[in-house]
């Protein structure tokens, strides 16, 4: 794959608000390793080998295990993610499969027994975002591998 649309080709500003969500959810509070792993989730389920790349190293930098990123496909008949993590990855797989309409009751009872308003807020600026970007990446010809991590 080559690059069609380097990022310093893109118009000044384009990206600034992106960024600045990216910024507001390491900020948050909300754990990061799980929204790492909800970022390779969804990069997994939207075929994007840059984003795959990239969370894969960021996840890897965090702390999680290779053996959790290789199953992550199978979460939910691994018993080394936990309840939370799997009501996050399955709520991820809902919003991030365009057949999905809407996020039923029986969904949002799930979440709701692992995580606060705010924190399912969060989550959902997440999955969102990691959409946009996947989409971004792959319209970009953004380059798997090309990513180096950011240590700030």
């Amino acid at each position: 794959m080559n690059t069609r649309i380097e990022l310093n080709q893109m118009p000044n500003g384009l990206l600034d608000g992106i960024l600045k969500t990216e910024l507001y959810l390491k900020k948050s509070g909300f754990d990061l390793k799980l929204i790492e792993l909800v970022k390779y989730r969804v990069s997994q389920i939207n075929k994007c080998g840059y984003c795959l790349a990239m969370h894969h190293q960021e996840a890897l930098a965090l702390g999680e295990s290779e053996l959790r990123l290789h199953t992550l496909i199978a979460y939910k008949e691994c018993p080394y993610f936990e309840d939370h993590e799997k009501a996050a990855l399955e709520f991820a797989e809902n919003l991030t499969l365009t057949h999905q309409t809407e996020v039923d009751d029986q969904l949002y009872a799930l979440l709701k027994k692992h995580y606060s308003k705010e924190q399912i807020s969060i989550l959902t600026l997440a999955i969102t975002q990691i959409n946009a970007w996947n989409r971004i990446n792959k319209t970009i010809g953004a380059v798997p591998g090309s990513y180096t991590e950011n240590k700030d």
